[in-house]
């Protein structure tokens, strides 16, 4: 028979909790990207808003159905489906339809195509990086009237996570599962190594630790692939070596000094120090033991520590030789353009519940995501939850060091893929990061050019 490695048999152990591995951005879904859908066709008309009324309990009259497309799977996909159900049972007016499409590339590639078809959801989860290409093409509904009929404010929102969503000083995209990265850590192999019980404060520190990490059958760290959105990892990465990959003019920086010292790192990692692998599911490896540590989305956080077979511990990203560098991410709600009004304030009434202080509260419990709601956050049930599970406490703690994603990540189409297979290339195959970035640069260039066009005619 066969003989089987450690590194085998763990994996094999762990297929069956494989459902359960989350990417880095908090889709969750593992699969590899579909070819990044073709840029929508712009609308043809401005949207209209429905007129500012609110709407009681039984004002519509007769049921009024609106579809909702989602994105999760695993146990982000049973809370997702909780929600849904719980709206529906709570209330008469509006019943939502969830259907689940994939993971976040997948809902937009399938989204492009209902557009083109003219059968769209009402409402539609999108990610960071693709809602914007949905808004530049005049598909998204305006929201702030209808918050304003539902009795939703602004200020009620975490600040940094709404303003994301804030186009021309209007709301397009309200945030629900909102993430940060956050380093994930082994208490038992920290142990072992006789290390403290915290997260690395720096990059220079965690290259002393990560020997002693680094065993047989274990790494000391692991990256992810493009798939799983190593790109939005490396945001902060490339902030905290002091680069960054654009201006939010969409001029690309990435392949600047800061860039190639983040880049070099990362190769170093993986071709010189050799204490980090590039694993084709990081979170699978870290719940099985296979590294010690790795960065991952808060969204992660509840299937990490239901699957880890080790107590976890988290922390704020190691800081570089330029400081403090940490982004935000994950996915926000938006109404598609163009529905009749009792559609739009029915979809209104949806997000105005799945993004209210109550529920946000059992989404955060539930899944690791971030409340988005500032009382929620101060919350007395959040705050005890804080207390008995400190982990779920780091990403909130965070938040406030965070800063917006540069455009070339975010605003340009397909972006984060070009980004993505750069860094590829660079902790997989050990290439140079100055030869690398420069293709890159030349990718993005050519990636953003339609969307630089089409903002001017959108924003002037």
């Amino acid at each position: 028979m066969a003989t089987i490695n450690r590194r085998q048999f763990l994996r094999s152990v762990a297929a069956g909790a494989s459902a359960l591995t989350l990417a880095a951005c908090g889709s969750g879904t593992t699969t590899e990207p579909t070819a990044v859908p073709t840029q929508p066709a712009a609308a043809t008309t401005q949207p209209t808003v429905a007129p500012p009324t609110a709407m009681p309990q039984g004002a519509m009259g007769s049921t009024v159905e609106i579809t909702y497309w989602g994105s999760f799977s695993g146990v982000l996909g049973e809370a997702e489906q909780a929600t849904v159900e719980a709206f529906n049972s709570m209330q008469q007016d509006v019943k939502v339809n969830y259907q689940f499409q994939g993971n976040y590339e997948e809902t937009a590639q399938k989204l492009t195509a209902a557009i083109q078809a003219r059968q769209t959801p009402d409402v539609s989860l999108l990610s960071d990086v693709w809602w914007f290409s949905f808004y530049i093409n005049g598909h998204l509904q305006p929201l702030d009237d209808l918050m304003a009929a539902e009795g939703v404010k602004r200020e009620a929102y975490v600040d940094v996570l709404l303003n994301e969503g804030i186009r021309k000083n209007t709301v397009y995209w309200i945030p629900f599962a909102r993430s940060t990265p956050l380093f994930y850590y082994n208490k038992n192999a920290w142990a072992e190594a006789g290390l403290e019980d915290r997260a690395p404060k720096t990059w220079d520190e965690f290259i002393e630790w990560a020997p002693k990490l680094n065993k047989e059958g274990r790494s000391a760290f692991a990256h992810p692939s493009a798939a799983s959105y190593i790109a939005w990892l490396f945001q902060g990465v490339i902030w905290q070596f002091g680069g960054r990959y654009s201006d939010p003019d969409f001029t690309i920086r990435i392949h600047e000094e800061g860039g190639i010292r983040a880049g070099n790192f990362y190769r170093d990692t993986t071709q010189t120090y050799k204490w980090a692998t590039t694993p084709k599911d990081v979170t699978q490896d870290f719940v099985t033991g296979l590294t010690a540590s790795a960065m991952l989305s808060t969204a992660a956080l509840a299937g990490v520590e239901k699957n880890a077979q080790f107590p976890v511990g988290t922390g704020f990203l190691p800081e570089g030789p330029a400081g403090f560098g940490c982004c935000t991410g994950g996915a926000g709600m938006a109404i598609l353009a163009g529905l009749p009004a009792e559609k739009q304030r029915a979809a209104m009434k949806w997000i105005a519940f799945a993004t209210g202080e109550e529920w946000t509260i059992n989404w955060a419990q539930r899944t690791g995501y971030m409340p988005v709601r500032k009382a929620a956050v101060q919350s007395e049930s959040m705050q005890k939850y804080f207390a008995e599970r400190p982990n779920f406490r780091t990403a909130v703690e965070q938040l406030p060091k965070t800063r917006p994603q540069d455009s070339a990540r975010v605003y340009v189409r397909g972006g984060d893929q070009i980004i993505g297979k750069g860094l590829e290339r660079i902790t997989v195959a050990g290439e140079d990061p100055a030869k690398v970035w420069m293709d890159v640069k030349k990718e993005l260039e050519e990636a953003a050019a339609p969307t630089i066009e089409l903002l001017k005619t959108v924003e002037g």
